[in-house]
């Protein structure tokens, strides 16, 4: 069915959106195929609201809209037709380098000055052991600092609590355990190890490795899909990456906490694992 007479009114549709508009504002014709036919206002808003509950469109005072989602389709590319969406995943491994280092000295006085006092001079001394043994000025970093009161059973203030926080990154790993010997018994018994991980200065090899490992997996089982629907694998349409940033692996930090070490502490590198998850969508040829 289509309309005449609508002058500046108009009836338009772009890919799924449809807007309609009429004044009303007099009598109207139409042409049904079997020739045209006259009708009132009345009518002819019946007549187009039949033929626009089939389309999906909404009649609204004197004017007419409709706004039509597109259809969904689990993977519609315009150009390239529907296609196959899957997850990839693929991992590399690679050999530590470095270790982060994270630890603490403890000092108790009865003043807060004397605390914090003595809490620097043994910082320092931490510091300087691991300048001593290699580790750069830009690799060490102040992380933490607090001041706290101790109480004693009647509620009075008994002394001060002071600790200050270091981290530092190790990429000698080899003498590792030796510098690690040597800042703990240059803090003395109040050093304590926070935490001691292992990782990898640069993963951006292991990254590629891991890359494209998951786009062969990817591909692999796109084109599994594809062979069982009866067709055969198109290009990429898109590509969009999960990339699993590996933790550090952690040590246990109570086997370094102690002064008067005489032998540097052992360090295992071991292998730590990068994993990427891709999810692709091919066409279908």
């Amino acid at each position: 069915m289509t309309f005449k007479g609508f002058g500046a009114d108009h009836l338009a549709t772009e890919g799924n959106v449809i807007l309609a508009i009429s004044s009303w504002h007099r009598t109207r014709r139409f042409t049904n195929g079997d020739g045209d036919v006259t009708m009132n206002t009345a009518q002819r808003r019946s007549a187009v609201a039949g033929v626009l509950r089939g389309s999906g469109m909404l009649l609204l005072g004197g004017g007419l809209l409709m706004l039509r989602a597109a259809p969904a389709y689990a993977v519609v590319s315009p150009d390239l037709g529907p296609g196959v969406t899957v997850n990839g995943t693929g991992s590399a491994s690679g050999t530590p380098d470095e270790l982060l280092l994270s630890l603490d000295v403890d000092t108790q006085a009865s003043s807060v000055a004397t605390a914090l006092n003595t809490a620097n001079q043994d910082m320092n001394r931490v510091r300087n052991a691991l300048h001593a043994n290699g580790v750069a000025a830009s690799d060490v970093q102040t992380s933490g600092l607090s001041v706290q009161a101790d109480y004693g059973q009647q509620g009075n203030i008994t002394g001060y609590q002071v600790t200050e926080s270091l981290t530092a990154v190790l990429h000698n790993l080899p003498g590792a355990g030796g510098t690690i010997t040597a800042a703990v018994n240059a803090g003395g018994n109040a050093v304590r190890i926070d935490a001691v991980s292992l990782d990898i200065s640069d993963k951006s090899a292991l990254l590629a490795k891991a890359r494209a490992n998951a786009m062969a997996d990817a591909k692999l089982r796109a084109s599994q899909y594809a062979a069982g629907a009866g067709r055969k694998l198109g290009p990429v349409i898109t590509i969009s990456e999960v990339s699993s940033n590996p933790l550090p692996i952690p040590l246990p930090g109570a086997m370094f906490n102690g002064a008067g070490a005489r032998s540097p502490v052992p360090v295992a590198a071991g292998t730590l694992k990068v994993t990427v998850t891709v999810t692709v969508t091919y066409a279908l040829a």
